[in-house]
């Protein structure tokens, strides 16, 4: 019998195309995917065993590639060990976006849930002091609202994410991936995947451009994001030379 549990998760990020990926997959007869996106078991809901978690891969077939995609896993503190004692020998796709545009794109994205009640400037302002607050909290095992919602610019800290994942898991089990790829170069990327999972390869389906912003940072100033690029030029120099992403 099927051991119900995923072959491969999708770690992050947020913004930064999951969804897409997510819908193409779900074209794939060799995957199976559960019936809605982010199910946070390694996030917000461990406590509920894995006899929960187990249940939503309960229906996959033999031959199926079984996964899910939660975004919050790779900034999530706890999430990495929790995987690993889980499933030690997943595959962990992880799509990463432009660190500004990223940060950018997820505080209008809260601004339009009506999630983030500042202003951008403000809003950046006060990051710090919000995740100050927040990060014992989810250390501790608990949940708090700002360390989900308003964390912009830390969760484009992709290097102080990725190297918790990279501790407890070979390079091998990673597949890194430029969100702006998936949607300029989508076949190459498509095939990628399809290796990486070990799964039949087919043509590309057509490529849905979920959760799209209504164009709020066009109008950013260029002042802010010369900003914003200075305080993660960590993350753009750990990206490039360790793992040859740039942007």
């Amino acid at each position: 019998m099927r051991c119900s549990k995923p072959n491969f998760l999708g770690l992050g990020v947020q913004k930064g195309g999951t969804t897409s990926l997510y819908r193409l997959l779900n074209h794939h007869p060799g995957v199976f995917l559960p019936q809605w996106k982010e199910l946070h078991y390694f996030s917000l809901h461990h406590g509920l065993g894995e006899a929960w978690y187990a249940d939503f891969f309960a229906k996959a077939k033999e031959e199926q590639c079984a996964g899910e995609i939660t975004p919050y896993y790779i900034f999530h503190p706890l999430a990495a060990q929790r995987i690993h004692d889980c499933l030690p020998d997943v595959r962990l796709i992880v799509l990463l976006r432009d660190p500004v545009e990223r940060a950018l794109s997820q505080l209008f994205h809260s601004k339009r849930l009506g999630l983030e009640p500042l202003e951008l400037e403000e809003a950046l302002a006060v990051e710090a002091e919000r995740m100050a607050e927040a990060e014992p909290v989810v250390v501790g095992g608990g949940r708090h609202r700002s360390h989900q919602e308003h964390s912009y610019v830390a969760r484009s800290r992709y290097e102080q994410q990725l190297v918790r994942y990279e501790a407890l898991f070979p390079r091998e089990q990673f597949l890194l991936l430029r969100s702006e790829d998936l949607f300029q170069k989508p076949e190459r990327v498509w095939t990628r995947v399809q290796d990486f999972l070990e799964i039949q390869l087919l043509p590309l389906p057509p490529l849905p451009r979920a959760n799209a912003g209504g164009g709020e940072s066009d109008a950013v100033p260029v002042s802010l994001r010369t900003s914003l690029r200075q305080q993660l030029s960590c993350t753009y120099e750990v990206m490039e030379r360790r793992y040859g992403l740039s942007w």
